[in-house]
């Protein structure tokens, strides 16, 4: 099955890492191109395409040509596949004409992101693909590299995925370790909570087991997520609250028991495996000079 996604991606907003291209390209080019600049290539017209060379879901196109157009404003960069868009083995998604030198000393950093942020919309995408027809959806987690969050969040959006809390602020997810550390009942814990987290917020509880399951909605919780439970767990416990909370899966989710999860009637699935594992997209930048 193959699902395009660009009409429901939200805009994200690239001007926000203008500062973390420069500081990329400055980590790259160190002091300075030895190989480039030892070479007569500065003027040398060229055109360049990143070539696919597996299927996969764009994701970080905008992102490419900003980090191009730092190197070089002159660097003309057309991406031909939309963020979201899926592509096939043997497609172009991007081509670049300029100059050379300017491109050589950038490409590697661009092309670095396009497949990182590729490979999440591309595995995403594929979960997403699994779960058709029902009503669960995928999300992210915290898992992401510290710096880059937003951006592979973005990612999974581009792949049809969701977005799980964007940090620690966005929501409440109270765990055993919080019980244990405060010796506090669950229901004294929720009520501390709602006391400072206020009404918009919901509270999200880890469980590990059915009785845990009651336990939590007795509690109040707004959402119960299953801990490293089994979509047969998860069937039993849609049973047990029915449509009184929202219930998330969680921990361990595959490509081949993601359907399992959401035939179970869970509500949402969360997969940290789309931005800690997902693998770089298999996108290579083939560069051929001009004729003059």
């Amino acid at each position: 099955m193959t699902l395009d996604f660009n009409n429901n991606i939200p805009n994200f907003p690239w001007e926000t890492i203008d500062h973390d291209i420069i500081r990329w390209l400055c980590e790259d080019v160190g002091r300075g191109d030895i190989t480039t600049d030892s070479l007569p290539l500065s003027g040398i017209r060229i055109n360049a395409e990143v070539l696919a060379k597996a299927d996969g879901v764009l994701a970080g196109g905008t992102g490419f040509i900003r980090i191009l157009s730092k190197s070089d404003p002159d660097l003309v960069v057309n991406v031909l596949k939309p963020d979201g868009t899926h592509y096939s083995k043997g497609d172009i998604p991007v081509s670049i004409t300029g100059d050379a030198a300017k491109l050589l000393r950038a490409e590697r950093t661009a092309l670095n992101l396009l497949t990182h942020l590729s490979g999440i919309a591309t595995l995403a995408s594929k979960f997403v693909a699994e779960i058709s027809g029902t009503k669960a959806k995928i999300v992210d987690t915290r898992k992401t590299i510290p710096g880059l969050r937003a951006l592979e969040k973005y990612a999974v959006r581009c792949g049809g995925g969701s977005s799980h809390r964007s940090d620690l602020s966005a929501g409440v997810m109270l765990k055993d370790n919080h019980l244990e550390l405060i010796r506090s009942d669950l229901e004294d814990a929720i009520k501390l909570i709602r006391k400072n987290a206020g009404h918009t917020l919901k509270i999200e509880v880890e469980v590990d087991d059915l009785e845990q399951v009651e336990r939590a909605v007795e509690a109040g919780a707004d959402i119960v997520m299953l801990d490293n439970m089994t979509p047969d767990d998860g069937r039993l416990a849609v049973q047990l609250v029915g449509d009184h909370v929202i219930i998330e899966a969680s921990g361990g989710v595959t490509l081949e028991t993601v359907r399992d999860w959401a035939e179970s009637g869970v509500d949402i699935i969360s997969v940290g495996s789309l931005t800690h594992s997902a693998p770089a997209a298999d996108l290579s930048v083939e560069i051929r000079k001009l004729e003059e």
